[in-house]
C-alpha cells in the first residue's frame, strides 16, 4: 500500500504514547502498598471497567457528558472501597495518578522527529485539564492538544475527531490518525481519516477485516515510514 500524502498527524493520547495501565497500577500501590500483584490487577481492572462503562454509557445516551475528572475519581472510591481505604485524601490522590503516566521508550523521540515535518495535533478522551497533566509529566511535544471534552463525549463519535479536522482546517483525508486501539483508527476511518496503527502492549490489535493505512511497530518506524 503506498504511503499516503499527509499534512498533519493526529494521535491519540491514552495507551498509544503513554502507558495508562502503568501509571494507575503505580497509583494504587500507593493507595494500598500491601497489595500483592493480583489484588493490583484486580483493583486495575475494575478501574478500567468503571471508565469502559462510563464512557459507553454517555455516548450511548444514558448518562449525561462529565469529563474523564469525574470519572476517574469514581473509579477512585470504587477501588479504595475495595482495597478497605477510607481516606479522602487517598482517594483524590488515587483519582489523579491517572495523569502521571510515563511515555513509552520510543515516544519522546518519535514526536519530535514527526515534529520535524508535520504539525502534529494530541487528540485525547482525556479531559483538558487532565491532558495538560499528562502532556506536563510524560513531557509530550505538540503543536495542538484536543480534549474530547470539547465536543462533550468520547471517542469513537465523529464529534471528537471533527475537532482535529476543524483545527487544522485541512479536509479528513489529509489527516493521518496514529492509535494502538484499532477501535479508535476505526471512528477516525468513518469521518475519512487516513489511519495509522502502532503496536502497543495495551492496546487493541487490529482484526483481519480492519484496512489501515499503515502499521508500525513504534513511532520511529512511523518516521520511517513517512520519510519522503
Amino acid at each position: 500500500m503506498p504511503e499516503p500524502e499527509i499534512d498533519a498527524v493526529v494521535f491519540d493520547v491514552l495507551g498509544t504514547l503513554v502507558d495508562e495501565p502503568a501509571g494507575l497500577r503505580a497509583g494504587i500501590r500507593e493507595l494500598a502498598p500491601n497489595l500483592d500483584d493480583s489484588g493490583t490487577e484486580e483493583l486495575l481492572a475494575l478501574w478500567q471497567r468503571h471508565i469502559e462503562t462510563e464512557q459507553r454509557r454517555i455516548l450511548d445516551g444514558a448518562r449525561p457528558y462529565a469529563p474523564t475528572d469525574v470519572l476517574d475519581l469514581e473509579a477512585a472510591r470504587l477501588v479504595a472501597d475495595a482495597a478497605g481505604v477510607d481516606d479522602p485524601t487517598a482517594v483524590t490522590a488515587l483519582s489523579l495518578s491517572g495523569r502521571r503516566l510515563p511515555p513509552w521508550p520510543d515516544t519522546v523521540a518519535g514526536l519530535a522527529r514527526l515534529a520535524e515535518r508535520f504539525p502534529l495535533i494530541g487528540l485525547s478522551n482525556a479531559s483538558r485539564t487532565a491532558l495538560l497533566g499528562i502532556n506536563a509529566h510524560a513531557g509530550l511535544r505538540w503543536h495542538q492538544a484536543l480534549s474530547a471534552e470539547d465536543a462533550r463525549t468520547y471517542k469513537p463519535d465523529p464529534a471528537v475527531y471533527r475537532l482535529a479536522v476543524t483545527v487544522s482546517g485541512r479536509p479528513p483525508e489529509r489527516l493521518l490518525m496514529v492509535a494502538a486501539h484499532a477501535w479508535d483508527l476505526r471512528g477516525a476511518r468513518s469521518l475519512g481519516l487516513r489511519t495509522a496503527y502502532v503496536a502497543r502492549p495495551v492496546g487493541d490489535p487490529p482484526t483481519p477485516a480492519d484496512r489501515f493505512d499503515l502499521h508500525a511497530t513504534d513511532l520511529l518506524d512511523l518516521a520511517d515510514r513517512l520519510r519522503p
